[in-house]
Parts: structure tokens; C-alpha cells; sequence
């Protein structure tokens, strides 16, 4: 399998947003992963729309999916694992040449915000426990790679990495969710953060993140000493309302093309959309990519 592609490899835009561009309203706990349990033809629609519009990866619904999230939701323990192991198969009937599968941060699972801020209130070890039940279900699936995604803290991402690769040598990237051009939004300086876990993946880089802090991260990090591909997917910087639950500012992605440019200098070769970047945000990048090409 080829990760990294010229000039730069595709990734999908939001699940969520694909999916409420198709009417579809994701809410709750779960997120997108409740279409899993009874809908899962659905994600695999969303999926094929961002494969359509020429994505090369797509990562599945498995962010905010876990054991205990199923569980809080009236699933068996043994029918919650049972449907987190679906999510790659849901992916990969999209047609997408490579599958990523989602890793997010504990804080996703909670559904109270703290996936932003790294503020769990919970132990290191009860979290590298809940990370390492998922990855153990995640990885007998055989995802192409990990999209270990959206993490706010260095000391997590490095308890994943160590996690995953107890199991597995498959490919992966860790992204940073960035409140600004220089942290993570826990607070840790981003290109430590990136030299903390550098060693043991494939690409690092940010996600989820303002597409103008993109560059200065990335070229902090080079500067730092990181020499893997970089890798961002940012959201379409419009700002969240936490409080509300929606964006404020224009949303769809088309924008990022205009960033392209600068990434690619500062050393990105993966690139895509996150929260807010649909199916012409990519089909925009998809264009950029053929033009480059």
C-alpha cells in the first residue's frame, strides 16, 4: 500500500458532514457511530460520497465509538465490540482505495467537550485501558492504517502509539487538535508533542484544527526535528459553539484549496477536511491534486 501519493495523498472530508449533507442529523453520545447499529448502510453512503469526489482515504466511524459508549447506549458488551469491529467493513464497502480507522481521544467517548481540552477526569490508567480494549477489537478488523486523530495532549497520543504497537506494525498517523500556532489544545507545545511519538508512525501532523494555523505548526515541527510526512485535515474555519452544538461561519471546505500551497511547502503530503469540509471540499482539493499532478 502507498500512504503517501504525488503531490499529496487525498483524505476524506467530515463523517458528519457527509452525512448532514444528506439530510441526516447525527446527535447524541454516539455520534455517527448510532447509525451503526441500525443504519450502517448509511456511513457506508457518506463514506462513498468523499470516495466519489476523489478521495483516496476515508476513515471510519469508529471516533466516538467504544465498549462502553455502546454499553451506556443499552448495547451488550459483546454486541458493542461486535459492532465496533463493523466500522472497517462499513468503510471499506465504499469502494475507497485505503481505510483508515478512526482513534480518537477518550475525551470523544465522554461527549462533554473534554476531547478539546484534554481535561478527563479520570487516571492515565484507566484511560490507556479504554484505548487499548478499542485498539484490540479495531485491529483484528485490518484496517489499511490508524488515524490515531484530533488528540489534545502529547501524553495520550503517546499512550496510544505504545498501545498500538503492542499489537500491530501497520501504518499510522497521529494529528493534533491545535488551538492555536504553536499548542495542542491541552495546552502542549505542538512540535514536543510531534517529537514525542515520531519515532513509532507514519505521518503526524494536525487536524480538527483553525486551516490557518496549519503551516506555522507544521514548519515548528520540521524545525523541531520531525522528518516523517506531515499530514492535516483542518476543519473549514468557521468557529464551534460548544454551548450550542453548531458553527458559526461558512461552512463546506472550498476554501481549502488556497491553503494547499503553504502545506505542501512546510512538508504535508496527506491532506483533507475535517468538521465542516463536505463533499465539494474535496472534490475542490481532488482538482488541485489533478492540476499539481
Amino acid at each position: 500500500m502507498e500512504l503517501v501519493r504525488s503531490p499529496f495523498t487525498l483524505i476524506d472530508g467530515g463523517l458528519s458532514t457527509s452525512l448532514e449533507e444528506m439530510g441526516e442529523r447525527p446527535a447524541g453520545l454516539l455520534w455517527t457511530a448510532a447509525m451503526l447499529l441500525d443504519r450502517p448502510e448509511v456511513l457506508t453512503a457518506a463514506h462513498r460520497r468523499y470516495v466519489e469526489a476523489g478521495a483516496d482515504v476515508v476513515i471510519t466511524a469508529s471516533y466516538q465509538a467504544s465498549e462502553p459508549g455502546f454499553v451506556a447506549a443499552g448495547v451488550s458488551a459483546a454486541d458493542a465490540r461486535r459492532v465496533l469491529a463493523t466500522t472497517t467493513e462499513v468503510a471499506r464497502a465504499s469502494g475507497a482505495s485505503m481505510v483508515a480507522a478512526s482513534v480518537g481521544p477518550y475525551g470523544a467517548y465522554l461527549a462533554n467537550g473534554s476531547e478539546y481540552t484534554g481535561n478527563y477526569d479520570t487516571s492515565w490508567a484507566d484511560i490507556r485501558a479504554f484505548h487499548r480494549a478499542r485498539l484490540d477489537v479495531l485491529a483484528d478488523t485490518g484496517p489499511d492504517l490508524f488515524a490515531i486523530e484530533t488528540i489534545p495532549l502529547a501524553a495520550e497520543a503517546e499512550i496510544i502509539v505504545e498501545e498500538l504497537r503492542a499489537i500491530t506494525d501497520a501504518p499510522a498517523w497521529v494529528t493534533f487538535s491545535c488551538i492555536d500556532e504553536s499548542h495542542t489544545c491541552g495546552g502542549d507545545v505542538f512540535a514536543e508533542a510531534a517529537m514525542r511519538v515520531r519515532d513509532a508512525v507514519h505521518a503526524i501532523g494536525v487536524n480538527c484544527s483553525a486551516p490557518g494555523t496549519v503551516a506555522p505548526l507544521l514548519r515548528s515541527a520540521a524545525a523541531a526535528g520531525v522528518r516523517t510526512p506531515f499530514v492535516t485535515y483542518p476543519n473549514h474555519g468557521a468557529a464551534w459553539d460548544a454551548e450550542h452544538k453548531c458553527w458559526i461561519g461558512p461552512t463546506g471546505g472550498a476554501e481549502l484549496p488556497g491553503h494547499v500551497p503553504e502545506w505542501l511547502e512546510a512538508g504535508a503530503r496527506l491532506i483533507g477536511g475535517c468538521c465542516g469540509v463536505g463533499v465539494e471540499g474535496i472534490r475542490a482539493l481532488n482538482a488541485l491534486r489533478n492540476s499539481l499532478a
